[in-house]
Order: structure tokens, then C-alpha cells, then sequence
């Protein structure tokens, strides 16, 4: 099973458009306000070098996890579509 964590903002367009359109597509996701919540804010910012949100992580059965930064519907159907 595919897991998938969304770090976000509250004010942030761009995550509240990826949070509609992953539920419209029926994925479960974890979502990490990195506004209200440090850790999760230290983790993204580990994972993907930089402060941008949102900032998406995609673990496949075997382990790979693909990074997408913004709202990137070309490359989140690709690794959806993969999966």
C-alpha cells in the first residue's frame, strides 16, 4: 500500500488544491501543517532541502519514496498512475 505524507500550510492555496484534488482522487494521505507543528516543519525541510509548500512524500510496497514539490498534477499522476 502506497503511503503519502502532505506537508502544508494553512494559508497556503496550492495545499488546499492538492488536498481537493487527492481526495477527489481517493487517496489517503497524512497531512502535516508545518505552520503549527516544528517537528513535521524540521522533517520536510530535511527530506527536501528547502521551505516550499506544499511538499509532498509517495512511499511505494518496496520502500521508494518520490518527492514532489508544489501542486505538480503531471508528476502526481505519474506516480500515481505507476503505483
Amino acid at each position: 500500500m502506497t503511503k503519502v505524507n502532505v506537508y502544508s500550510t494553512k494559508t497556503c492555496p496550492y495545499c488546499t488544491m492538492l488536498k481537493r484534488w487527492l481526495d477527489s482522487k481517493g487517496v489517503a494521505y497524512t497531512n502535516y501543517n508545518v505552520d503549527e507543528d516544528g517537528r513535521a516543519a524540521n522533517e520536510m525541510i530535511s527530506l527536501s532541502g528547502q521551505m516550499g509548500v506544499p511538499f509532498t512524500t509517495i512511499e511505494d510496497d518496496e520502500g521508494k519514496v518520490s518527492k514532489v514539490l508544489g501542486f505538480d498534477v503531471p508528476k502526481l499522476e505519474a506516480l500515481f498512475n505507476k503505483a
